[in-house]
């Protein structure tokens, strides 16, 4: 699977168990990349998307399940904000993380130690968002 989350500079993903950011830039991003492949993610992400244009056009596309992770197959993408992914590691094959650039208070972490287990940084790229300045897109395989 493809793994795609959001993540500060401590890799937090929750604060007082609530989302750091919801960026319209980014999410018609992660959408049009999405877009004629299989896109899976649980209701509280569901929230976030549901609105979208891109959402709505392709809604056949997307598969709303809280058990997603276990569901989706090798080439699906996965789209987690407040759940573990650890358990999942040996299904994903890409991870692209959206970086805020910015220390926020965590609660809730990714949960996968990226160069301990392997995973190599292969593209970078900073973008301008609607609420950042800048984001940053890092993508990583193994």
């Amino acid at each position: 699977m493809i793994l795609i989350t959001c993540v500060d500079n401590n890799m937090g993903m929750l604060f007082n168990h609530r989302r750091q950011s919801q960026d319209r830039t980014l999410k018609e991003r992660i959408l049009k990349s999405a877009s004629g492949k299989i896109f899976w993610m649980n209701h509280y992400s569901e929230k976030q998307f549901k609105d979208s244009e891109n959402y709505i056009n392709n809604s056949q596309n997307y598969n709303i399940d809280e058990n997603f992770l276990s569901k989706a197959a090798c080439n699906d993408i996965c789209f987690v904000e407040d759940c573990s992914v650890a358990a999942f590691e040996q299904k994903i094959k890409k991870i692209i993380l959206y970086k805020w650039n910015r220390d926020y208070p965590a609660d809730f972490y990714f949960d996968i130690p990226l160069s301990e287990h392997g995973w190599k940084l292969i593209s970078s790229e900073d973008f301008v968002g609607s609420s950042h300045d800048k984001i940053t897109e890092e993508i990583y395989v193994k």
